[in-house]
């Protein structure tokens, strides 16, 4: 960091968004959906630098990177042996005396169906010899409920891991070769834990202590929960792989000086109300003000009543509201959150001093020394009551009280982000399904999904608790979950399974088909397990608004299922509620969830856990025993890992037969100087897009569709659809991703006016999906572009939402406003942003799309310099090129981020 970049922070009210400024990360995190494109790209760098004579040996990340396989679990087994053994407890169990009270307590208990159970069943003693699990199986131990003895994972588990390994092995193989080859990458195999809860319970250090020299632990990577650990003190936040790879190599994160929210906590919330209403409530307040492209730091007397795992969860959801990062700085709170997992005392002694001297520890008994900031918000907690968000966005916060009259407006508002438009005299219609021999009815509202998923919640052991004991009282009182409900339980970490097992809630959950499937993201991607036909068939038939209701942060409609249009967000006692009922459409206040077994209504309220209730298992049960045991865990690796045969050659030795891993094409026209900008003329548009498409829409996620171009491209290579796996397993894979692009069925193209991932080719007047579109485009020699509204490229699946409009031939963007960070990486990539001016559009600049476009770039580029372009019908108008500074210019000039980097090894 240069003198000139001091003085500009330290004058920041004038700097503040007007200049950049150089920040290097102490470290990086990649989760492997979004690791293995930039782990490819590295192998790939390699390669070319060998090509233009250098040495590629010398290619390697520059700061400690950490790999978690996490992204790449599917659902392929729900059900565990466990719900199929006697009952764990419920209604008339509970009345004979035969089942295990939730407390421990010195009563002799008979063992319920687990039979490697080690513990003293005769005696009816409840061990607590938690301290050695690591040691004595293989995977994170699922305790009997009845003897708190460790017996191996559940059947579900240990399916679903196999499955996963024997399905990306090639990856696997990747990975591994990536850890051996590349100097400090270390690669946390699957089935360990989420990358943001892994980070938050392992990886973080807080302060970094390297020769004798102390500063603050930092963070970026390829997934947009890094914010997590803003909750503990630390700078972190997601970037695209572009940028990433660019820190990995040792090059700064270039920053527009931000601005810098203080909002103010003050109160406290309701007993009824969980971490997740406080985040839902903060999310949608601070979206309105508007904090896109800021730093947001939480002040206040209400900070000091949130414990870590609430901070963090309310950090991890910043990606929604629109901020770079959200902030809590270290205090009291925070050191005895340290303490109480496992890290060292002279390291926290060291800690406190160090923060203290260098003014980053929050004092909550003086505030005289607040920091200054840009601007002030203010939120009382007092004003926050339980909610939901949905039915398509996040940031569409309902009050619980309001859920069915809410939901019922949906049906009735025309097709839009709060709108279904079914007919009035079809909303009350009832399609009957025969499953596992019994009828049951379908409706709009009916929930078809139910998901407690790794995204944000599981970090909180309240809220999961909480759950629990939702489950345990439904279960007593003899309420149950209807089988064709796709439930599931997938914990962020192994020591999710260790309190929800010490507690004894775990086999309540999995009475109700919660089962714990396995440790990674599922759901939230799109990774489910099918509806059964019964259910595709009805919501066919009825053309039926189904829901689904998952503990995560991503709702967009379509992405948990094709057939699920309505996705609601709630905290994960909320979910197991409305799994129960089996609808949305329900007023908790007024309506039972069901009946017990002599026909007494049984409502919400008589089963929801007090805060009491929860703090004290909560205390009881997360304990430091399982922070170690996680560490352990995460240490060992395991079995399946540590056998697993990789190369170790200095280049990777690409299989030319693999369909996961493929040397990608960014580099092929590679040349040691860069050329000339190139004007692009006569371009045809690819797209006509409108406002708030997101990264899901333009970045392949979830499940290959049978009829896509990337399934033509697969089953061309001998694969049948059961081997397609994910798009995001196979984001090694240049071909397969750039076939994704733009392939959501969501997608609303104006050419075509439905959503549909299709386009016309205008050339022949052909409608095509996207791909071969672009395909036909690019043999044809026509560069492409795209039209868009407002907040283009907002979302978070960010790597190929821009490297999949490059390779399929797209050279500029031109929208009426950009997420920044997308905007970003489409100038890493090498596409160029244009912007329309202020208050024009293409509407208004009366563009049909089926005009072609040129224009031409000025030799010196410059920061938000204007271009004119003209359109094949005699059109000339003004845009801006909405490069932010000489950095943007100068990668932009190289073609992007790879090719500068790699013309700088050469």
């Amino acid at each position: 960091m240069k003198k000139e970049d001091v003085m500009n922070i330290l004058d920041w009210k004038t700097k503040q968004s007007n200049v950049e400024v150089p920040f290097f990360p102490a470290r990086v995190l990649l989760q492997d959906f979004t690791g293995i494109p930039a782990m490819v790209d590295f192998a790939a760098m390699r390669e070319a630098v060998k090509t233009l004579g250098g040495d590629p040996k010398k290619v390697h990340p520059a700061c400690p990177t950490d790999l978690t396989v996490d992204h790449s679990l599917q659902i392929d087994f729900n059900k565990c042996a466990i719900q199929n053994a006697p009952n764990p407890g419920g209604g008339d169990l509970q009345k004979a005396g035969k089942l295990s009270p939730l407390r421990v307590q010195p009563k002799k208990l008979p063992c319920r169906g687990q039979a490697a159970c080690r513990g003293s069943c005769d005696s009816g003693e409840l061990g607590r010899n938690s301290g050695k699990f690591s040691s004595q199986i293989e995977n994170t131990p699922i305790l009997c409920p009845f003897h708190l003895q460790p017996v191996p994972e559940p059947e579900t588990v240990l399916k679903n891991q196999e499955v996963e390994f024997g399905r990306n092995r090639e990856r696997l193989q990747f990975f591994k070769w990536s850890s051996r080859v590349f100097k400090n990458v270390a690669v946390i195999p699957p089935g360990t834990g989420m990358a943001h809860q892994v980070n938050l319970e392992y990886l973080s250090r807080v302060v970094f202590e390297e020769k004798d020299l102390l500063f603050p632990d930092s963070v970026v990577g390829t997934d947009s929960h890094i914010t997590m650990v803003n909750g503990l003190g630390i700078l972190g936040w997601g970037v695209g792989g572009i940028e990433t790879e660019a820190v990995m190599l040792g090059l700064p994160v270039s920053l527009t000086l931000p601005e810098v929210v203080g909002c103010e906590l003050t109160g406290s919330s309701n007993p009824f109300v969980t971490s997740i209403d406080v985040v839902l409530g903060i999310t949608k307040h601070l979206r309105q003000v508007g904090v896109a492209g800021k730093f947001v730091e939480f002040f206040g007397s209400g900070v000091s009543q949130l414990s870590i795992v609430d901070r963090t969860t309310i950090a991890n959801m910043c990606p929604e509201y629109g901020a770079t990062l959200s902030f809590f700085p270290v205090d009291n709170v925070t050191l005895k959150h340290l303490e109480h997992t496992g890290f060292d005392k002279a390291k926290l002694e060291s800690m406190e001093a160090y923060l203290k001297a260098v003014k980053l520890f929050r004092n909550e008994q003086d505030n005289s020394g607040e920091p200054e900031y840009s601007q002030v918000i203010q939120i009382n907690l007092n004003s926050i009551v339980p909610s939901v968000s949905g039915p398509k966005r996040p940031q569409d916060r309902v009050a619980l009280t309001d859920m069915k009259s809410d939901f019922q407006a949906c049906l009735n508002e025309k097709v839009g982000f709060k709108g279904f438009q079914i007919a009035a005299e079809k909303q009350n219609d009832i399609v009957s399904i025969h499953y596992e021999g019994s009828e049951y009815k379908l409706s709009h509202g009916s929930v078809v999904i139910a998901a407690v998923i790794s995204c944000t919640n599981n970090c909180n052991p309240s809220v999961m608790l909480a759950a629990g004991l939702l489950a345990k009282k439904a279960v007593e009182a003899g309420l149950q979950v209807k089988p064709y409900i796709r439930t599931s339980l997938s914990p962020g970490s192994g020591m999710v399974t260790h309190y929800l097992s010490s507690s004894g809630v775990l086999p309540y959950l999995s009475k109700l088909g919660f089962e714990i499937i396995g440790y990674g993201c599922s759901t939230c991607v799109g990774n489910t397990a099918p509806l059964s036909e019964a259910v595709l068939n009805a919501v066919k038939q009825g053309d039926l608004v189904t829901c689904g209701v998952l503990s995560g942060n991503k709702n967009f409609e379509g992405r948990l299922c094709d057939c699920v249009r309505a996705n609601y967000l709630a905290s994960p006692p909320l979910v197991v509620a409305y799994a129960i009922a089996g609808t949305v459409n329900i007023d908790f206040q007024t309506e039972p969830l069901g009946t017990d077994p002599t026909g007494k209504n049984i409502y919400l309220h008589d089963i929801w856990p007090s805060r009491e209730e929860v703090h004290q298992i909560e205390e009881e049960h997360v304990v430091l025993s399982m922070f170690k045991a996680l560490k352990e865990k995460i240490e060992m690796g395991n079995k399946r890992w540590n056998s697993l045969e990789a190369p170790d050659s200095v280049l990777f030795p690409w299989d030319l037969k693999s369909t996961y891993i493929r040397c990608p094409s960014f580099f092929d026209k590679l040349t040691k100087e860069p050329v000339a900008l190139q004007p692009i003329e006569n371009a045809h548009v690819l797209l006509y897009l409108g406002d708030s498409i997101t990264t899901d829409h333009i970045s392949p996620a979830g499940s290959i569709a049978r009829s896509s171009a990337a399934a033509k491209y697969l089953t061309n290579r001998g694969l049948t659809p059961r081997e397609f796996n994910s798009y995001g397993a196979r984001r090694g894979n240049d071909a397969v991703m750039t076939r994704g692009t733009f392939a959501n069925i969501k997608l609303f193209n104006k050419f075509i006016g439905k959503p549909a991932p299709k386009t016309i080719h205008f050339p022949s007047g052909h409608t095509l999906d996207v791909f071969e579109a672009a395909e036909l485009y690019q043999k044809e020699g026509i560069p492409l572009i795209i039209l868009a509204g407002k907040k283009y490229g907002s979302g978070n699946s960010r790597d190929w939402a821009a490297k999949g409009p490059y390779l399929l031939g797209v050279k500029a963007v031109l929208a009426e406003s950009y997420e920044k960070i997308h905007k970003d990486h489409l100038i890493g990539i090498g596409i160029a942003p244009l912007q329309f001016l202020p208050g024009e559009s293409a509407d208004s600049l009366g563009l049909s799309g089926r005009e072609t476009f040129s224009l031409t770039f000025p030799e010196e580029l410059s920061p938000g310099v204007i271009l004119n372009i003209k359109t094949s019908t005699g059109k000339v108008f003004s845009v801006i090129a909405s490069f932010e500074n000489d950095v943007e210019t100068t990668l932009y000039k190289h073609g992007g981020l790879l090719n500068f980097v790699a013309r700088k090894f050469s």
